[in-house]
């Protein structure tokens, strides 16, 4: 368990990581900072396969977010490691494919840590986000728009979670 003051950290994982984790990585650190947050957490993203290593995002995901004030362009491609398990609180997949490769991967004892991102959008009505890799623009923002509802859904969810230890540890 995280003591308190502790960041929370959190790991957005797709497939490759040049389309949704890094635009859901851009995403949430943006939530968590119009909060007045962003030093309470610890965002990364990173993909199961390595074929994008060290490349940044794509560029529709750039101009996505771009065009809504957020800056990805800095980020790097990264392949998830075991490592990255025990150093995250949460890793949230994209969808159900890389939610399996990453429960393949994990040690079981984080296995209760991988989640479906879109867990924490259940208005929403779907449980995955699709990659818009082989789409156009529009692809790009419907993600994005999902990510959103997502993102602002897994800030709620970690604030109530928090207040909820919290109540619990003063008893």
């Amino acid at each position: 368990m995280r003591d308190a003051g502790q960041q929370i950290s959190v790991l957005f994982v797709c497939l490759g990581n040049i389309c949704r984790s890094p635009m859901a990585e851009g995403v949430f650190r943006q939530v968590v900072a119009d909060a007045g947050m962003a030093d309470r957490f610890r965002i990364d993203s990173s993909g199961t396969g390595s074929w994008h290593v060290g490349r940044p995002p794509d560029i529709r995901a750039q101009q996505a977010l771009g065009m809504r004030g957020i800056d990805i362009s800095t980020q790097r491609a990264r392949q998830v490691t075991r490592d990255d398990f025990k150093s995250f609180d949460l890793v949230l997949a994209m969808d159900r494919s890389n939610h399996d490769r990453l429960m393949n991967l994990a040690p079981d004892v984080y296995e209760p840590n991988i989640r479906l991102f879109m867990k924490y959008a259940p208005e929403m009505g779907i449980c995955e986000i699709p990659d818009p890799f082989f789409g156009g623009p529009e692809g790009f923002d419907y993600v994005l728009n999902l990510i959103e509802v997502a993102s602002r859904g897994l800030l709620a969810a970690l604030m109530k979670e928090e207040s909820t230890l919290a109540y619990a540890r003063s008893d």
